[in-house]
């Protein structure tokens, strides 16, 4: 550390960057003193908002890296296929790193960056930000207590929400596995790995079954057009471009996210052109994904309990909801509230926590986002990892349940993830 206010490097100045550098501004305990990211708008704005130096600002990160050290710590926020070789040369450079999930879209991949934050002694912090939240810690809690006795299933769904499916998993940036990850890598990892943080464990053994189901040209209404621009149908149709992004306009919120992923014009004119020369404005049943739409997640455990996962894009975007099910109790859950049966008693309770309605990015993933940047920074400046609740080898072993869940998926078979560590140096435990 080089004082009280820890330093930082960005390296992909887009919505997740911009957002965590913007709370490391606001909090105070950090300052922003470096960014690499390709696009020239998006870099000047960066460097002009935190005032960066000009030697300091890099198109390339590989420039930045090349560079003696110039921060304490550098957020990894760039495309998903992107993350391994900024974060190994940076981890090799000294710097602790915060990375966004996920981790990398392969396992050996994921180990490259694990292996590397431990053999040079770095910090490593995986933006898992559901463990961050007040809900999240309110339902630990609760459990820890005993409250509901032993957990004997975990039934939990993720409602991606029909126009955030179509705008970042149809015609956005995660639409296509070649290109970033599969759907449950890519959305879902989240929560897989918050189900292993509340059960306490990993499963043994992993089933799932999902498909394209209807984002397909097959799908597509009698007349519609390649663009929503010129379709006859728009009118009618949920996933309509037209009516999804001019409705952002005029909140601030919906400004930020998701239009400035499709236009940093944020005018009726801006918004048309947009839809009109980029992807947004394509017709979600031409659109060119083949990232799943529907997917389920079945898990045992080596005691023999067992939890199961939905995702679905067709539903509102919310907070996932979630039933545990114990030997003295239940509680269910919405993200934000914990309604509890206990059943020696025969009561019910709910527990409301401060954790934000909003469950999107816009909004920070209901604190999550904060909390977790919060939790880092004070790690770096303290030197006490503790405070991290979402660490390189944790991090690295629930991804393995998602890899398993994907090759359960593909195969038609039952999986069984082994129960050894993930493979890092023996040296490093």
């Amino acid at each position: 550390m080089r004082g009280s206010e820890v330093q930082l490097a960005v390296i992909g100045a887009g919505l997740r960057g911009t957002g965590y550098a913007r709370r490391a501004r606001t909090t105070g305990r950090a300052r922003v003193v470096a960014v690499a990211e390709p696009d020239e708008e998006r870099r000047t704005r960066f460097a002009a908002e935190h005032g960066i130096p000009g030697e300091n600002v890099f198109a390339d990160w590989r420039e930045l890296l090349d560079r003696d050290r110039l921060a304490d710590a550098a957020i990894i926020s760039t495309q998903d296929r992107m993350h391994v070789g900024p974060a190994v040369l940076a981890a090799e450079r000294g710097y602790h790193l915060l990375l966004e999930k996920p981790m990398a879209p392969t396992e050996a991949e994921a180990v490259l960056i694990a292996e590397a934050a431990e053999r040079h002694g770095v910090l490593l912090a995986v933006c898992h930000v559901m463990r961050y939240t007040r809900y999240t810690e309110a339902l630990k809690e609760l459990l820890a207590k005993g409250t509901i006795g032993e957990i004997m299933n975990i039934q939990h769904l993720e409602q991606v929400g029909w126009w955030h499916q179509a705008h970042s998993f149809v015609r956005g940036n995660w639409s296509n596995e070649a290109e970033s990850a599969s759907m449950l890598l890519a959305k879902a990892c989240h929560d897989l790995d918050w189900m292993v943080h509340v059960k306490g464990a990993l499963p043994e053994r992993i089933s799932s079954f999902g498909n394209l189901v209807h984002f397909r040209p097959e799908k597509r209404p009698e007349g519609a057009a390649a663009n929503c621009l010129d379709c006859p149908v728009e009118a009618g149709c949920p996933y309509s471009a037209k009516r999804i992004y001019l409705d952002c306009l005029g909140d601030p919120v919906k400004e930020w996210w998701p239009l400035s992923a499709v236009t940093d014009d944020h005018t009726e004119r801006g918004v048309l052109t947009a839809l009109r020369d980029g992807p947004y404005g394509r017709c979600v049943y031409g659109a060119g994904n083949d990232v799943v739409d529907s997917q389920v997640v079945d898990m045992e455990f080596a005691d023999g309990t067992t939890a199961s996962f939905t995702m679905t894009a067709f539903a509102a975007l919310e907070h996932r909801k979630t039933r545990i099910f114990g030997t003295h109790g239940s509680v269910e859950g919405d993200g934000v509230r914990l309604h509890v049966h206990d059943f020696v008693t025969d009561s019910h309770t709910t527990i409301v926590t401060d954790t934000g309605t909003d469950a999107s990015a816009a909004e920070g993933h209901g604190g999550g986002d904060e909390a977790l940047l919060d939790a880092f920074v004070e790690a770096v400046r303290s030197g006490d990892p503790g405070s991290i609740r979402s660490t390189g080898r944790e991090s690295l072993a629930t991804h393995r349940v998602v890899w398993a869940a994907e090759t359960a998926r593909r195969t038609h078979t039952v999986t069984t993830l082994s129960s050894q560590a993930p493979s890092l140096p023996e040296k490093t435990r």
